[in-house]
Order: structure tokens, then sequence, then C-alpha cells
């Protein structure tokens, strides 16, 4: 999995770490958003940043979702 670094470069987080991951908040499952490089909890709406190809797992850097975001299917999701 891709996400644009801060350079505009492509970076990638491995998929076996995602698989590890869970919202620190509801300990629930992420998906991955590709396109903003995010991973989404759609529970808590909260996405949380990669940067550098490392997952920010901290709610104080996480983005509030949006209704729109909150209501579209994930794009790419973590294991089942």
């Amino acid at each position: 999995m891709a996400a644009d670094g801060r350079d505009g470069k492509k970076i990638n987080v491995d998929p076996k770490l995602l698989e590890l991951l869970a919202c620190p908040l509801t300990k629930g499952p992420l998906s991955w958003d590709p396109e903003r490089g995010e991973l989404i909890s759609r529970v808590a709406k909260l996405a949380y940043p990669v940067r550098d190809g490392i997952p920010i797992m901290l709610p104080s850097e996480a983005r509030t979702l949006s209704v729109e975001d909150v209501l579209s299917p994930p794009r790419l999701s973590g294991p089942a």
C-alpha cells in the first residue's frame, strides 16, 4: 500500500503491519484509504495519517471524518 510522503513520493505501508493495527479508541478494524494515505476507523469516525510509511495512531493527530467519508464504502479493507 502506498501513501504520499511529504516530498510527494509514494510510500509503502507493510500489509502485515496493517493486519496488526486497530483503532486505539475502539480497538476495532481499520480500512486503508490510498487516495489520502490514511487508516480509517469508521466506528470512531477518525482517519489516522501515515507519514513516511509509519501509521500515526494518536487520536490527537487523527482527522475527524466528514459524513460523506463515513457513508462511503471503504476502498480497501484490512483483514476480515
